[in-house]
């Protein structure tokens, strides 16, 4: 049997010098390796673990209950949350009512590509919005992701440079290994029909799509938010409120002094 994964998160209920000692050699009787430990929280530590069998598990688990130290938090297969928490040092913030929307602050960049990256690494159909308000980094984060996912991206619509505006794909562009920026702003906003099937042949393609702007897509196109995956929102600061009226044609200044490209 192949060593599988394991996620323990404890929170320390009396801080004494050789805790973590004592947990690390519990877990090295049980034959269970310690791939990662950080602190995940404010007097808590998350351990990324490998073990051989559940039964491993299981003894590790009755063990710790007895410990007047610690307490127990998590022991389970380790979501992608908990994997970045570990790598990072914090849990990724999820809406409290809608569990697919994860929110980011700027200065957090590096925990969102990372976040990101790993979501471009499955494969097959996956749609992905991404709410923010101009230049907060939405554009720049998804092909920083991407490189890192060892993705090719394309632009469908974008302002990234100059404002792009695709009426075709390629030959080689029809790849599932490929990733599609969209948005969702700069596409409402287009009634070229030619702009408009090739997104809808995009939609079509078992591969990653990411739209910006994803309520301004939606309330101009046949798909809904239901359709998405997930949902990234990106702030300046944390109580940043992203306000624009999809209603509106020129709610956001997404013209540049540039001509734009179209083709």
């Amino acid at each position: 049997m192949e060593p599988k994964e394991w996620y323990l998160e404890y929170e320390i209920q009396k801080n004494r010098p050789g805790l973590l000692g004592d947990i690390s050699s519990l877990l090295g009787m049980l034959s269970i390796n310690i791939i990662t430990i950080n602190g995940v929280d404010d007097g808590r530590r998350g351990l990324l673990m490998l073990a051989k069998n559940k039964e491993q598990i299981k003894r590790l688990e009755s063990i710790l209950y007895t410990m007047d130290t610690i307490k127990v938090i998590k022991l389970r297969e380790p979501s992608l949350r908990d994997k970045l928490a570990v790598r990072h040092g914090r849990y990724i913030q999820r809406d409290a009512d809608d569990k697919k929307t994860f929110r980011f602050v700027r200065y957090e960049l590096g925990l969102l590509v990372d976040f990101m990256a790993e979501l471009f690494k499955t494969e097959g159909h996956k749609l992905i919005g991404i709410r923010g308000m101009p230049r907060v980094g939405k554009t720049e984060s998804i092909v920083a992701a991407s490189v890192c996912a060892n993705k090719r991206w394309l632009l469908v619509s974008s302002t990234l440079l100059k404002q792009t505006i695709r009426q075709s794909l390629m030959q080689g562009e029809y790849n599932e290994n490929n990733l599609f920026i969209i948005d969702g702003i700069v596409s409402s906003k287009q009634i070229n029909e030619r702009h408009w099937a090739v997104i809808r042949e995009v939609m079509r393609l078992p591969c990653i799509k990411v739209v910006e702007h994803p309520d301004a897509f939606v309330h101009n196109t046949e798909y809904t938010l239901d359709d998405f995956d997930y949902i990234i929102e990106l702030r300046h600061e944390p109580d940043e409120e992203i306000l624009y009226d999809v209603h509106k044609k020129n709610t956001l200044a997404i013209e540049s002094e540039f001509e734009g490209f179209d083709f």
